[in-house]
């Protein structure tokens, strides 16, 4: 199983990046998808999560509005847009595979991760 997050870099506060996760070696259209991030100092903590169809999705309250998840399970990726990015959104960006029922939130749910892309917001 292998998680491949990309799309990470430098931004200036307010503006904009796309993270990608592809996901290879396993059923994903079994697998609901969350994206979390770590910084520095800092537990991991759950940015959002999508179902294994798409059809719901859930966000930490600091992103909400803000962040938007999605999939293509055709392609086998999954997307997390970041707008209006602050400063305290920086962090490593991990994107992970759930296989059991429902969608999880917390970092013990997830089966399988990917090695993070690093998400750098200036003020």
């Amino acid at each position: 199983v292998q998680l491949q997050a990309s799309g990470g870099g430098l931004v200036q506060a307010g503006g904009s990046l796309r993270l990608s996760c592809a996901a290879s070696g396993l059923p994903f259209s079994s697998y609901s998808m969350g994206w979390f991030r770590q910084a520095p100092g800092k537990e991991r903590e759950f940015v959002a999560a999508i179902s294994r169809n798409g059809g719901s999705t859930y966000y930490a309250d600091s992103v909400k509005g803000r962040f938007t998840i999605s999939r293509d399970n055709a392609k086998n990726t999954v997307h997390l847009q970041m707008n209006s990015l602050k400063p305290e959104d920086t962090a490593v960006y991990y994107c992970a595979a759930h296989l059991r029922a429902g969608v999880g939130k917390d970092v013990d749910d997830y089966d399988y991760w990917g090695q993070g892309t690093q998400v750098t917001v200036s003020s």
